[in-house]
């Protein structure tokens, strides 16, 4: 079992984690700490001259669930939901208590995440979210396809997603590029979240993940469950699917109760940001 020292370190001790390559700075305040601002999360955020992240999420406390995380991308910026961080934290909660089974409070939804046997964690990531206004968008269109080049597919997934179908990734050039330019598309006044998705095998996708206000990404859980709504919304695929992404792999299922999403974690390491 993992624990971290907070009472005698300087600093601020935070853990690293990672889910098929989507790295996290995960920060325990439920001992005292205070949150870092929104410079101190970008400085950390520095694989230069910081730690280096995806995302940070922090775990507090919460009367009516297990604990209550709170997500930021490497810009600073706040997220609503992060998938796979959801699990690497699920995953350090279920070792430390011993539990099976967690309910875990995020700005998007109380999240329920389970013990999925042989190193894997899953968890509910809730219902799609399927109403423009919600998503958000900024104007009402068919968004399961959007009037953007390449036809795109539009999802909430407590986050905004734009999700694109390509025989050949590569017709998409530049992905870098094509990320970039696609998160600040007019459509979405909070930026979104850009996948591009092939059909590599019946209800198997291959996903490339650029994640808004972090860039090109190895695996993103929630970039991967809107790719999987998408894809059975237009008839790729079914329901249930595995995503291929540069990380590794994820099993997506979108259920009546919402979108399970299943794989595994890693606990790097514990460190001490003196910054």
């Amino acid at each position: 079992m993992r624990r971290m020292e907070h009472a005698r370190q300087p600093g601020l001790p935070f853990m690293k984690m990672h889910g098929l390559g989507n790295d996290f700075v995960v920060i325990d305040l439920r001992h005292g700490l205070e949150a870092p601002d929104a410079a101190a999360i970008a400085a950390i955020a520095d694989r230069h001259f910081g730690v280096g992240f995806d995302q940070l999420a922090t775990i507090g406390h919460d009367d009516d669930a297990d604990a209550r995380l709170v997500f930021f991308n490497a810009d600073g910026s706040p997220s609503a939901a992060c998938g796979n961080a959801t699990r690497c934290i699920a995953r350090f909660l279920m070792d430390s208590t011993g539990h099976k089974a967690l309910r875990l409070r995020t700005d998007h939804a109380v999240l329920v995440a389970e013990d999925a046997g042989d190193g894997l964690t899953r968890v509910n990531m809730g219902p799609p979210v399927l109403d423009w206004r919600r998503i958000p968008l900024a104007e009402e269109v068919d968004i399961d396809h959007l009037p953007i080049e390449g036809d795109p597919v539009a999802t909430g997934m407590g986050n905004p997603h734009m999700t694109f179908f390509m025989d050949d990734p590569a017709d998409a050039g530049n992905f870098a590029a094509f990320g970039a330019r696609h998160e600040v598309h007019p459509l979405y006044p909070e930026r979104t979240n850009v996948e591009i998705c092939q059909l590599i095998a019946p209800d198997t996708l291959h996903v490339r993940v650029w994640e808004r206000g972090v860039g090109k990404t190895l695996a993103s859980g929630s970039c991967s469950c809107a790719a999987a709504v998408a894809a059975a919304r237009r008839g790729i695929t079914g329901r249930k699917v595995q995503v291929e992404l540069a990380g590794g792999t994820l099993w997506i299922d979108w259920r009546e109760d919402g979108v399970w999403m299943t794989g595994p974690t890693a606990h790097v390491f514990d460190g001490v940001w003196r910054g």
